[in-house]
């Protein structure tokens, strides 16, 4: 069962779900409320293993245009693979994913999809094979509820309130689509080096199984692990860290990178 470790890339209530602080308020609401509009960025990356060894560099581009935010994910490894996470979305009151795509290609994934999902559930899966050629395509409806957040979990996790929890969804693909929960909860914070005090807050990000999908996960011994995200949440949050599986594979981890620069 490899259902949850597809999470980003990269995440079965309607609504999410916020907890306060000490008081630990409660509400309902169809989506992230926004609290820090997104825009235009361009962020530079570097994809490392679990033991800080160099995988890839990349970058994330965000695109406003007249009534959406295009959000785009991209490594490249030296064997030419490619990963490439594209978002559309909207922020108009609460967060909303309007169109979500994932292609991932080469030597250093199991296989190489591309999949398509469309705010109203419509769906393409496509993969191939690396091992015979063969391909398979898939394509259906799912009912998504308003807090589907593929490839959005950082900019919801910038937008929690201090000490804040939420739990969301997202669409797993195995290559099959499959919709499950994701819990983001503060769990612990870390001081930086170099910066004028900054601290970062650590989220895990915990997939909620259902009991079916859970007991085969534990059944095959591929219970996915949790991911970690960090992030700055002061007066301009922002994002410092990811460290989990960006597909059914391993722990990979996400840091920031200076630009690089040619003799």
């Amino acid at each position: 069962m490899r259902v949850a470790r597809r999470l980003i890339g990269l995440l079965l209530a309607p609504s999410i779900v916020l907890t306060g602080g000490a008081r630990g308020v409660r509400e309902s609401a169809p989506g992230i409320p926004v609290r820090y509009s997104e825009g235009m960025l361009h962020g530079f990356l570097e994809l490392r293993t679990a033991a800080d060894s160099l995988l890839a560099y990349g970058d994330l581009y965000q695109i406003p245009g007249d009534s959406a935010i295009e959000s785009r994910l991209v490594f490249y490894f030296p064997d030419s693979s490619v990963f490439k996470e594209t978002v559309t979305f909207t922020q108009h009151g609460v967060f909303s994913m309007q169109r979500y795509r994932l292609e991932q290609r080469g030597r250093a994934f199991a296989q190489d999809l591309d999949v398509d999902l469309s705010r109203d559930g419509q769906y393409r899966v496509t993969t191939k094979s690396h091992k015979d050629g063969r391909e398979e395509r898939l394509t259906g409806k799912l009912e998504l509820p308003p807090d589907v957040y593929n490839g959005m979990i950082i900019t919801v996790a910038k937008n929690l309130p201090p000490r804040s929890r939420a739990t969301v969804h997202v669409v797993a693909f195995t290559p099959k689509p499959v919709l499950i929960g994701l819990e983001i909860a503060p769990s612990g914070s870390q001081r930086l080096s170099g910066t004028l005090a900054e601290t970062a807050v650590r989220f895990t990000l915990k997939p909620k199984l259902g009991l079916l999908l859970r007991i085969g996960a534990q059944l095959k011994g591929q219970t996915p692990p949790d991911s970690h995200l960090w992030i700055v949440a002061d007066e301009v949050p922002a994002f410092v860290r990811f460290e989990g599986p960006l597909y059914s594979g391993p722990v990979w981890r996400i840091d920031l990178a200076r630009p690089r620069w040619t003799k």
